[in-house]
């Protein structure tokens, strides 16, 4: 990460939106997205909540494809996130076939419309296997994705150590990506929500400069591809995944602040999963005023 305090730099161009709905198609999206300022956005490509969904219709990628280009949207800054229901990492072996196949399904979804990551919550052991053999699946599961679709980036959400869920450690990150065989085709996407939670704090420029410097050297800061900028409701260390509206929480605005000033930020997508959409044009906001300042 080098030294972070250099960096800081006026008029930091940041890609800022929020996980828009995409209710009554993908193709809604864009213009979500644009009414709250946005340039840039994440979207469910498909139910999060449902294995199956229909294929994605050659209108809908069209129309897409369109809205993205007329309302300005690039696809290195659209961040599709998968099912809440896939574990990559699962110790049942019919439960792990079967979130491998929805994984690649998501990922085709997203080869098809012209999006180059697909974040995803990494895995849980469910108290049956080891964390390393966990681990091991994981990066399998992205491998075999890798085979079967081109291009698209598997982008490793962060945790926040909640029952067995995997991803909560930057170790646990680095030993997913070190088993992935190829390596420009996987990424990270850390929640600060989620990272606050499993313990990393970020409440003031001193904290933060700690947190993104371990990280940069257990993980790589070349690896990071996104963010989710969420406060949260739970203290430090917590382990408890529960977000707030941005300086309402137990973070406070010194991190998003710190985010927005960095240039260490720059040209990723900085998402907002905020707890009340009304906010977000609010949120925005400030945080491209932040990093005027």
């Amino acid at each position: 990460m080098g030294n972070v305090s250099d960096k800081i730099r006026k008029q930091n161009v940041k890609f800022i939106g929020a996980h828009v709905s995409a209710a009554g198609g993908v193709e809604n999206a864009p213009a979500r997205a644009f009414e709250i300022g946005a340039n840039a956005f994440a979207l469910f490509t498909k139910n999060q909540r449902q294995w199956a969904a229909k294929p994605l219709s050659d209108q809908a990628i069209r129309e897409f494809k369109e809205n993205c280009r007329k309302f300005g949207f690039l696809p290195q800054h659209i961040l599709p996130h998968d099912s809440y229901l896939i574990n990559l990492g699962s110790p049942e072996p019919e439960k792990l076939e079967k979130s491998r196949l929805a994984f690649i399904d998501e990922m085709a979804r997203c080869h098809q419309l012209g999006l180059h990551l697909l974040n995803f919550h990494p895995g849980s052991h469910l108290k049956k296997i080891s964390v390393e053999q966990c681990l091991e699946r994981i990066a399998e599961s992205i491998n075999l994705a890798h085979r079967q679709v081109p291009d698209v980036i598997a982008v490793i959400e962060n945790t926040a150590g909640q029952g067995t869920n995997l991803g909560n450690e930057f170790g646990h990150l680095a030993r997913i990506i070190e088993l992935v065989e190829d390596k420009a085709r996987v990424g990270v996407c850390l929640d600060t929500c989620h990272l606050f939670a499993a313990g990393y704090d970020l409440r003031s420029a001193e904290s933060c400069h700690k947190t993104f410097s371990e990280f940069d050297q257990i993980v790589g800061m070349h690896y990071l591809k996104a963010m989710h900028l969420n406060d949260s409701k739970t203290d430090l260390g917590s382990h408890v995944d529960r977000h707030q509206s941005l300086g309402l929480g137990m973070i406070g605005w010194s991190c998003f602040e710190y985010i927005s000033q960095h240039a260490d930020f720059n040209h990723i997508s900085l998402i907002l999963e905020t707890t009340d959409p009304q906010l977000w044009p609010g949120e925005i906001s400030q945080l491209r005023m932040f990093s005027c300042d």
